[in-house]
């Protein structure tokens, strides 16, 4: 909360809104006798309301905004923020951290599952289609083409996915929708959904692969196709295989950071369909880390611990997918 007073002598009060929208108070006095820029104020108090102990001391910097002889010295303040609840930072609509310093990454939250998901339904199908082939159906001068193609794709920078996205992708949902831009939830969802097709394919194939031969030879003996059989007899079986590379995708969309950052609009809003420009957890980390201090930077360090958890989950969903399948 910033501010400019006269510095005439005496007690001052601050009335501004914090994050729950309620009106603070802040009383301060100043000394006049000396305005150099590294004067500090020190705080009376804050109101009870305000879930802050007063037997803490607070202070901000003041600094010299100017004068001349016809107006009078004035001093802008900075006060201390108030205290932002975990309920505020995850559920709040609102990320406007420089001008009213309120937290919420709601919007961002909502904006990674959504782009999340959409990279699924994108890479899921295309990938565990790819694996399939590469496993059971390619022939095998086909196959030697393709498994060295799907390991050139996992290489591949991910700022280089993003210039791509930017380059054709962004233009085509541009042109094809009529919109304004085409930098969208839609466009990240489809960059994501060709970066995590790598790890599905290969997943995919070397769960497929580790199938016994019985599978497919007591399911050919009986009758089935060889369509039938691999759909219906050897993905089961090798579906735990399948579920970790799918959940393996799912992280490596959640965070990444760069590809998103070029072609997803980075608008910290809540996207009302997926053609709306939004912003996800990493790409806020990555866009304002240099420049963020104090209680921003806090809260940037916050959104990394969401994430870790969103991965820690992840992680612990594998490994339950494959102790229950090894019983």
């Amino acid at each position: 909360m910033n501010d400019q007073i006269n510095t005439d002598d005496g007690e001052h009060t601050i009335q501004y809104t914090d994050a729950e929208g309620n009106i603070q108070t802040v009383q301060f006095v100043i000394d006049p006798t000396q305005t150099d820029t590294s004067k500090v104020v020190e705080f009376l108090e804050y109101p009870d309301d305000s879930k802050v102990d007063n037997s803490v001391r607070y202070s901000a910097t003041l600094t010299l905004a100017g004068s001349t002889t016809l107006s009078p010295k004035e001093i802008s303040v900075v006060a201390p923020e108030p205290p932002y609840s975990i309920l505020s930072f995850l559920f709040g609509q609102e990320w406007r951290p420089d001008s009213m310093k309120l937290y919420g990454i709601l919007p961002m939250i909502i904006s990674s599952i959504l782009v999340t998901i959409c990279a699924l339904l994108i890479g899921v199908p295309i990938g565990v289609l790819t694996g399939v082939y590469l496993a059971e159906l390619a022939p095998p001068r086909v196959a030697r083409v393709l498994r060295p193609l799907t390991e050139l794709l996992a290489g591949i920078p991910s700022v280089v996915f993003g210039f791509i996205g930017l380059m054709v992708i962004v233009p085509f949902i541009q042109n094809t929708f009529q919109i304004a831009t085409g930098t969208s939830a839609l466009a990240a969802s489809i960059v994501l959904g060709i970066m995590i097709l790598p790890t599905v394919i290969s997943m995919t194939e070397t769960s497929l692969r580790a199938v016994p031969s019985f599978y497919k030879e007591g399911s050919l003996a009986l009758g089935a196709t060889q369509i039938q059989t691999i759909f219906k007899v050897q993905i089961r079986a090798a579906k735990s295989g399948i579920l970790t590379g799918i959940v393996l995708g799912i992280g490596r969309a959640m965070g990444e950071t760069m590809a998103v950052i070029l072609v997803a609009g980075n608008s910290p809003q809540i996207p009302g369909s997926i053609l709306d420009s939004v912003r996800t957890l990493t790409a806020t980390i990555a866009l304002e880390m240099g420049y963020a201090s104090g209680r921003h930077s806090e809260m940037l360090f916050a959104i990394g611990i969401v994430l870790f958890v969103f991965i820690f989950i992840l992680n612990v969903v594998v490994l339950a997918i494959n102790k229950r399948e090894a019983k």
